[in-house]
């Protein structure tokens, strides 16, 4: 919901094509310029606002104290490994580690992308209607999210997790050979599909890892600089191809999570 609160506040509806901005005074250019950096200043200042009156009541806040089971099979369960880097030695681990790289780089990037694709795709497509496209995208991975989860009660969790990171290569791949709306909704539909990865391949991830259960989980919580990364890459091949062509990224970062559903799940511990 986020991104859709924001963008009703950071989206002026006020466009010019390059032409309009050539044609512009310079004491015109600034005024736009000024007008646009307002918007996201005055957003961006709220959130900040926002995230520091959630420190301060953190901060403030009488939170219970976790102490360890006094058992001898408790103790022997909660007890930290001697050696951090052993948990290496865990393959799968490792392959999740990648795969949540993959994925999150690519959720991320693809959500970053929608609306600029969409007016790529659909010329003369306002902004506020093609951010349109990018809040389905939102609902559908909010619907896929719970669909997710029920039909995970039926469906083996990497079965079900293979099948949607099917469905999102195949929509990626549409978005990349495909044209006008029907590349426009592939990118929308794709919102659906990557509803259940993070929570299903953090959980593939950490099984079987005993006492590195804790080092495992800090390691795929890390692995979302990917949400970085595969973003910059993107705009650095849209910026010197095409805008269609940045989402052969997204495209091998999905390749990789259907591998990871098929065979990288399944524990293995090296010697």
């Amino acid at each position: 919901m986020t991104p859709i609160i924001g963008g009703a506040f950071i989206l002026s509806g006020i466009e010019h094509s390059a032409g309009q901005i050539a044609a512009m005074t310079r004491k015109q250019s600034m005024a736009y310029a000024a007008l646009e950096a307002g918007r996201v200043r005055g957003t961006y200042l709220a959130i900040t606002a926002l995230f520091l009156v959630v420190a301060v009541l953190l901060y403030f806040a009488r939170l219970p104290e976790i102490r360890e089971g006094s058992g001898d099979a408790v103790q022997e369960r909660e007890k930290s490994p001697r050696k951090h880097w052993e948990v290496w030695r865990y393959k799968h681990l490792v392959k999740g580690v990648i795969a949540q790289f993959f994925y999150v780089g690519a959720q991320v990037g693809v959500t970053s992308f929608v609306i600029r694709f969409t007016q790529h795709l659909l010329p003369g497509t306002a902004e506020r209607v093609a951010a349109n496209f990018l809040k389905w995208h939102l609902i559908g991975f909010m619907i896929g999210r719970f669909a997710g989860s029920a039909m995970m009660k039926r469906i083996a969790p990497p079965r079900l997790l293979g099948f949607f990171a099917v469905c999102a290569f195949l929509c990626t791949w549409t978005a990349i050979a495909g044209s006008g709306a029907v590349s426009v909704w592939a990118l929308v539909l794709l919102g659906f599909f990557d509803s259940i990865m993070f929570p299903t391949i953090f959980a593939l991830s950490v099984k079987n890892l005993g006492v590195y259960t804790k080092v495992g989980s800090a390691l795929l919580v890390m692995s979302i600089i990917g949400g970085a990364l595969v973003p910059a890459l993107m705009g650095y091949i849209s910026d010197t191809s095409s805008i269609q062509k940045a989402f052969v990224v997204p495209l091998m970062s999905y390749a990789y999570v259907i591998y990871f559903a098929l065979r990288g799940y399944k524990p293995v511990v090296e010697p």
